[in-house]
């Protein structure tokens, strides 16, 4: 089935992770010392400006509205998928691929599906179209691997950019100890860039990018289901023949039955 609504793990896991660390720093009752505006710039504009040098500002921009995808989903399930391919194959062997047209309405317009099948409608060949669909595939996996990739640096960069906050701030204790009014700032600053950069990789960064990979692969296995259809119907196969393909590629829990 078609599912559109709140991915409810992503936002469980990020809110419930920080709650749990507010309540700490709450109950701690100094709930001002655990903010330190020059550790906050260093560790968030560093950990940006940082991973920026690794990737085009493109690349960055775009793993940004990635992250709200985790968030807000829509999905078909593969066996959906699955389903639902089948029932346009056994509809096209009897009365030809131009049933597919009055389909072709009801999907969007940037969908993996709708160009799979408009391919086959508009009579090419089955092998270009499994080549073309194929390519957009490949690219579609590189912008996703881009992605995971951007946050997977970040989730690299936060923490060093705390040691080196900490760094900077045990210089300035150091440089110092004649002073003391100087040196709890600069404890501050040392201490707080580590719980910065350390909640910042584990946290948010790394968990992301492990959600954007497994919903990539996700995506993958529903545009691979629609290829095989979608050629499938091109040949004019025996829908069967096509079912038991699907199942080759679908994990057990989804497998289809539709002819049994």
């Amino acid at each position: 089935m078609v599912v559109n609504k709140l991915d409810i793990a992503t936002v469980l896991g990020l809110f419930g992770s920080f709650t749990l660390v507010t309540g700490a720093v709450l109950m701690g009752g100094a709930v001002a010392s655990f903010f330190n505006l020059p550790s906050v710039l260093l560790v968030l504009g560093g950990t940006f400006l940082v991973t920026t040098i690794s990737f085009s500002m493109q690349e960055v921009v775009r793993a940004q509205k990635l992250i709200a995808s985790t968030i807000f989903t829509r999905r078909i399930t593969p066996d959906y998928a699955a389903y639902s391919m089948l029932d346009l194959a056994e509809k096209c062997r009897g009365k030809g691929v131009l049933q597919l047209q009055s389909h072709l309405l009801s999907l969007a317009d940037d969908s993996f599906q709708r160009k799979s099948l408009q391919l086959v409608v508009d009579g090419l060949p089955v092998e270009e179209v499994s080549r073309i669909l194929q390519n957009d595939l490949n690219g579609m996996i590189a912008r996703h691997n881009s992605g995971s990739g951007v946050l997977r640096k970040a989730a690299e960069v936060a923490p060093a950019m705390g040691l080196i906050g900490t760094l900077v701030g045990l210089v300035q204790m150091l440089g110092n100890l004649n002073d003391p009014t100087s040196i709890g700032p600069a404890m501050a600053v040392a201490l707080l860039t580590t719980f910065y950069g350390a909640v910042l990789a584990n946290m948010f960064f790394s968990p992301l990018a492990s959600k954007l990979e497994r919903n990539s692969a996700e995506e993958v296995l529903l545009n691979r289901v629609f290829m095989l259809g979608a050629t499938s119907i091109g040949r004019q196969e025996n829908p069967r023949r096509l079912e038991m393909l699907l199942n080759t590629l679908l994990p057990p829990a989804s497998r289809v039955q539709y002819f049994s």
